[in-house]
Formats: structure tokens, C-alpha cells, sequence
């Protein structure tokens, strides 16, 4: 599961870019703002995201200079 986690790179945020950016992994991932739990199931590498998802995220977080991403 950990394989899938992204949360070594949501680690890696400046505090002040931690909203802005989660709104756009939720977006990102199609998961309703309201659904907290879903998002921190896909963070932490309980879904498996698709490729097009794993490539999204991706691409956020290099805008962030973040090339670090996968893994707790």
C-alpha cells in the first residue's frame, strides 16, 4: 500500500501552499471536497490511483517542486 502513498510529498508543502494544493489533488482525483476520508485513503496509498490520477498528481506537485512524491 505504501508503494501508492503520496503522502511523502504532501509532507514536503509549505504550510502556506497545503489548502490551494489539496483542493487541486481533489479535484485532481474527482473526490467531493466533503469527503475527507477518501482523500486520505488515496494519500496514504489505500487506492490504488489510475494512471491518469498518478500522473495528475505528479504533475501538481513538480508545479510545487516537489519530484519526491511517493512513499510514507
Amino acid at each position: 500500500m505504501k508503494r501508492f502513498s503520496f503522502k511523502k510529498g504532501y509532507d514536503q508543502l509549505p504550510a502556506g501552499r497545503v489548502q490551494e494544493v489539496r483542493g487541486e489533488l481533489f479535484k485532481a482525483l474527482g473526490i467531493n471536497r466533503r469527503s475527507r476520508k477518501a482523500f486520505l485513503m488515496r494519500m496514504r496509498g489505500e487506492t490504488e490511483p489510475k494512471v491518469t490520477e498518478a500522473e495528475a498528481i505528479e504533475k501538481i506537485f513538480r508545479a510545487e517542486g516537489i519530484i519526491d512524491i511517493w512513499g510514507d
